[in-house]
């Protein structure tokens, strides 16, 4: 599984809406599942396509405190190895039969693709949502012990007071790359502890 995690003014639902644009259609269908804060799109293909091998691929949105998390599942391979392997047999068999199996062929090399393509597609949407211009909450500020007086990020002494501030810079968290405060224990984007 890989994991992004896009900051700014988005929801679960836009990227949700882009996927169902993109892949359902010819041999690909497209089901979601969960509410507004927690969904998942499957990625299959579809039932009565007319050729290749079957392939699935799962992405999980989830709201997080500034923005969404994006979490892709490993993708299905046994009905394109499947397919490939038919394609190989039948070609050692007779090499003329590879004519019959071309939609086949290409129905298999786009499908194995299809994970880069998701990505391409999630990439597109948070660049048009303007993601990429939007910093996130949890990077804008530091806030001083001791005055509690706000900060620029990676300032090295309190504007108001002088103290270092060298524990209260955000780090990010070793799993998932989730930007967390120095203060929390567990990654708040996949829970696991922080190290």
């Amino acid at each position: 599984m890989s994991t992004r995690i896009y900051h700014g003014n988005i929801n679960p639902e836009d990227f949700a809406k882009s996927l169902a644009a993109s892949f359902n259609r010819g041999n690909y269908q497209v089901q979601r599942y969960g509410d507004s804060n927690q969904l998942a799109v499957q990625i299959s293909t579809a039932r009565h396509r007319q050729a290749g091998g079957h392939t699935a691929l799962t992405a999980t949105f989830m709201r997080i405190p500034d923005g969404v998390s994006v979490r892709l599942s490993e993708q299905v391979w046994l009905g394109l190895a499947a397919s490939l392997g038919m394609t190989a047999l039948t070609a050692l068999r007779n090499p003329l039969s590879l004519i019959s199996r071309l939609d086949d062929i290409a129905q298999d090399i786009e499908s194995a693709q299809l994970e880069e393509k998701v990505w391409e597609v999630i990439e597109a949407t948070a660049k048009q949502l303007g993601t990429g211009y939007a910093l996130s909450d949890r990077l804008s500020r530091t806030v001083c012990h001791y005055c509690m007086t706000a900060n620029e990020i990676a300032a090295g002494r309190c504007i108001a007071c002088g103290a270092p501030l060298g524990e209260v810079q955000p780090k990010t968290c070793t799993h998932c790359g989730f930007v967390v405060i120095n203060q929390e224990n567990n990654c708040p984007n996949c829970k696991l502890p922080l190290e």
